[in-house]
């Protein structure tokens, strides 16, 4: 206790202590009724709340001013003044009423009180009743921020569990309209183009790389949702139809390793696609050492469907062979005579006994029809992956 709280402490037989507590007793319903309805006159937000909420606010006030009486009787007392006052409120005023809103209210209560000293404190009290209030709304003041404290403490706990359970349904292919309510509850606005982030999680407290993650998409201007499963870390970025772009500028808090983006999904639910591509992505890199960091999962499509990703082989065959297929047999038996002659113009026009020029327009027309370059290494090693796999899909549909 302070020098001043304990310049309070009144001889127990002070009879102008004794009256101002009666009086104080006794108008505290009035200071109550006056407080309410100078926050109805002065405090616009007050006037626009249901009534439910204004009546937990009038008992707030109510609690406030009882609390007060109580502590002025016996003021060497230690008592729990936030338990006093704001016990009597549900938890969910703390979402319905602002910080700032919360300390207009007290403030307007403690001014009511204040106005009101020479009604109230009994003759030669007056000072120490003043004193006294002066110190209540000091400590009034950090039970107010020690109760929000705990709210936002417990609401951030349980937004981190929700963030987790929905990054979990994502990847994990389970998520559904429940997830996607869920997300909306974070703060998730629903984007337009959506995409999955995978990596290794660094070692040490989770909850700073998942703040290290915030910070980075506030830069980028991206919405996230992040948890670290396991030794993974999960990212789903809403925001960019860029997946290069966004992953470069999230990549910082991850753990040295593959980081590996997914492909750009309409919404929430199809995130599942992109995080599956993400994981086979990041299983399959130990096959191409030199991969960028980070690397889009549809430039490891080849080390994916080595390593048995049913999706990685079937876009290779639907999205590369069956287009040339479609294209005329020229085109795939050109690119296939053109990568088993190690690459060669002039070797593969022998082969096909025709001009080189005929073999250069036949492999650009492969790279409008596919998008894969045949002259770039990475490029050819692609196509040749998805011949291969395109061959045994017609070789097991002819058996």
């Amino acid at each position: 206790m302070s020098d001043a709280d304990e310049n309070l402490s009144p001889p127990a037989a002070d009879p102008a202590h004794a009256a101002t507590v009666r009086r104080l007793e006794q108008l505290s319903g009035k200071l109550a009724a006056a407080a309410i309805a100078r926050m109805d006159e002065q405090l616009s937000w007050y006037r626009a709340m249901p009534p439910e909420n204004r009546s937990w606010i009038g008992l707030v006030a109510q609690a406030g001013i009882a609390a007060f009486t109580e502590w002025f009787r016996h003021p060497e007392t230690p008592q729990a003044i936030s338990t006093d006052v704001f016990g009597t409120a549900p938890r969910e005023l703390t979402r319905a009423i602002t910080l700032r809103q919360t300390v207009e209210m007290v403030r307007t209560t403690i001014e009511v009180v204040e106005s009101a000293i020479e009604e109230v404190a009994a003759p030669g009290g007056e000072e120490a009743l003043r004193k006294a209030l002066l110190i209540y709304a000091r400590e009034i003041a950090f039970a107010t921020a020690q109760v929000y404290a705990q709210a936002a403490e417990a609401r951030g706990a349980w937004d981190a569990r929700l963030e987790s359970l929905v990054v979990n349904a994502v990847v994990s292919g389970e998520a559904d309209e429940g997830d996607v309510s869920r997300a909306a509850a974070l703060g998730w606005s629903a984007p337009e183009h959506v995409m999955v982030v995978l990596g290794h999680a660094p070692d040490g407290d989770s909850e700073l790389t998942v703040e290290a993650i915030r910070r980075a998409a506030r830069y980028a201007r991206l919405q996230v949702l992040t948890g670290v499963l396991g030794k993974r870390l999960v990212v789903i970025a809403g925001g960019s139809d860029d997946p290069l772009r966004a992953a470069k500028s999230l990549i910082g808090p991850f753990a040295p390793g593959p980081v590996v983006a997914g492909p750009v999904v309409g919404d929430l639910l199809a995130a599942t696609r992109s995080a599956q591509a993400a994981a086979a992505g990041v299983r399959a890199c130990a096959a191409w050492p030199d991969a960028p960091r980070p690397v889009l999962a549809d430039d490891l499509l080849p080390e994916r469907a080595m390593a048995g990703d049913p999706t990685a082989r079937r876009l290779l065959v639907e999205e590369i062979y069956r287009p040339l297929q479609e294209a005329g047999s020229a085109l795939l038996e050109t690119l296939s005579v053109y990568l088993e002659q190690a690459s060669s113009l002039e070797g593969a026009a022998r082969m096909l006994f025709v001009h080189p020029n005929t073999v250069r327009y036949r492999l650009r027309r492969v790279t409008d029809v596919t998008g894969w370059s045949p002259s770039e290494v990475r490029s050819a090693f692609t196509l040749r992956i998805a011949l291969m796999l395109g061959r045994l899909a017609d070789g097991g549909q002819r058996s």
